[in-house]
């Protein structure tokens, strides 16, 4: 009986409790405390099996821009086939992915505002899949419910109107109880939204415009990607083994799909879209010995004014949007990016080479984007929702929860009304959460009982809250009717059931 069964059927008050310390007994890092100061993230860590690279060799690769296959009236159309494809990330070895087109991260599509979207994605894997457009206005059937899937062998189209700013989007795969896995996997890309505002800014772009997606991977002796799945066929639930319940680090960081890469840059500045898309692993980033991080985006879109940092703290499937001025440095010197939170071959990311002198006329406005404010006096509801790990004595349902409740599409928490604003409280409990909810954007009105953090400026589709923190959001629901859901964006507790439906009426 898998555990979902098993769970469902009640199973026993000692079985629960012994499968409710299970975290520990793999050997959680450090997780609690608030205010982003906890050095680790909720999870326990794969060894490789093979020796690793020296960090630095690798050049840091850039994903393909997608080109549509054709464009009609206001409508461009893209095709995508998700298959198994075979990739060179560690010397000497081949490393099968599960890919967007078989690469990993999968090409990257650009969109412009005003402009329809349709991605005709067909799955020749030999599991089933959902895509879902993180960040995107989306309307429900083309928001990649978990249950709401392309078969082996199928096909179908999504169709993203995306009336929404310039932002740093991305997609994945979004199917129940398999998120985590089939990420893991490969099932990630970039997907960019681009304004006219936007454009008339003058911000560092072409070369000098360079997506980030930070993960972390554990290595099999094979070469291949070791995830600690119960059935690696991932046909029967559960997707990961008892002992990673609560979140799967890897040992090695992989950007854009390289190891430990290094970028060679001019005298001049650059706009990095950073993304974590690891499934559980949380990073602070820091510019060794190089200069402040000048953030201009966030989640879903520009902030009002550039704000500068000397680290950044991201959690999984957040975006950070920022420009590093190289111009203060001569030909020769390396500037390497540190994970302040990692350990090990994990405490570096990637290295920055500065190669060569070049003019730079890309500016840096003082003000960026016209963001509106959404005030406590339009809120028409408060909700309050607790992600903990299930209470098995009263419940016998799982590990982690919502409100005490496991998963089911069955099941609605909320029904907020369309075009009215309100206030949820999200509250973490046991281990560190990043809170993701799909269609409506948020504004954090307060973190922990404060003002909100710096990491949490704009508008957001993730927050992160560290053991016993609370953020007070104000969501706004526009767009569509219909049923979506917010959950933990750690992919193996969402996987484990930390995921609930709100609906839109």
């Amino acid at each position: 009986m898998n555990r979902r069964r098993f769970l469902a059927a009640g199973g026993t008050t000692a079985a629960l409790a012994a499968l409710a310390g299970c975290g520990a007994a793999a050997g959680l890092l450090p997780s609690g405390g608030g205010n982003n100061s906890v050095q680790g993230s909720a999870g326990a860590v794969l060894t490789s099996e093979v020796p690793l690279p020296p960090p630095f060799r690798a050049p840091l690769p850039i994903p393909p821009v997608l080109q549509p296959v054709r464009r009609d009236g206001g409508t461009d159309f893209y095709e995508i086939t998700q298959h198994v494809g075979r990739a060179t990330i560690l010397p000497g070895l081949t490393t099968e992915v599960w890919g967007y087109e078989g690469s990993f991260p999968g090409p990257t599509i650009v969109s412009r505002r005003g402009r329809r979207t349709v991605v005709h994605h067909r799955n020749r894997l030999p599991v089933p899949v959902s895509v879902h457009l993180h960040g995107g206005r989306t309307a429900p059937e083309h928001d990649g419910y978990p249950t709401d899937l392309i078969e082996p062998a199928g096909q179908r189209d999504y169709v993203y109107e995306l009336d929404q700013p310039a932002a740093t989007l991305w997609y994945h795969d979004h199917r129940m109880d398999f998120t985590g896995p089939q990420v893991y996997r490969g099932l990630a890309g970039f997907h960019l939204v681009r304004d006219d505002d936007e454009d008339a800014l003058g911000l560092p772009s072409g070369e000098r415009e360079v997506p980030l997606m930070i993960t972390d991977r554990a290595f099999a002796a094979d070469g291949s990607f070791r995830y600690p799945s119960v059935d690696p066929s991932l046909t029967s639930t559960p997707g990961v083994h008892d002992d990673y319940m609560s979140g799967v680090l890897g040992d090695c960081i992989l950007v854009n799909g390289a190891p430990w890469p290094v970028m060679e840059v001019a005298t001049v500045k650059y706009r990095f879209r950073v993304l974590n898309a690891s499934n559980a692993r949380r990073y602070r980033l820091r510019l060794e010995g190089g200069p402040p991080f000048v953030q201009i985006g966030s989640d879903l879109g520009l902030l009002a004014a550039p704000v500068a940092h000397d680290e950044l703290d991201i959690a999984q499937a957040e975006r950070f949007d920022v420009v590093v001025d190289f111009s203060g440095h001569s030909p020769g010197d390396e500037i390497t990016m540190v994970n302040d939170y990692g350990r090990g071959g994990t405490a570096e990311v990637m290295r920055f080479v500065v190669a060569r002198r070049e003019d730079d006329t890309s500016t840096v406005p003082a003000r960026l984007a016209d963001v509106a404010t959404l005030s406590e006096d339009d809120v028409v509801e408060q909700r309050t929702f607790v992600f903990a790990r299930g209470d098995a004595q009263a419940h016998g349902t799982t590990l982690w929860t919502v409100n005490d409740q496991p998963f089911s599409p069955d099941t609605i928490l909320a029904r907020p009304r369309l075009g009215t604003t309100e206030r949820w409280v999200i509250r973490a409990l046991n281990v560190e959460h990043p809170i993701h909810i799909h269609l409506a954007p948020f504004q954090v009105l307060r973190q922990d009982g404060n003002e909100p953090g710096p990491y949490t400026r704009g508008w957001k589709d993730t927050v992160n809250l560290d053991n016993g923190g609370r953020a007070d959001l104000l969501l706004r629901f526009e767009g569509y009717r219909g049923k979506y859901v917010f959950h933990c964006h750690n992919l193996e507790h969402e996987d484990m059931m930390m995921m609930a439906n709100f609906e839109v009426v």
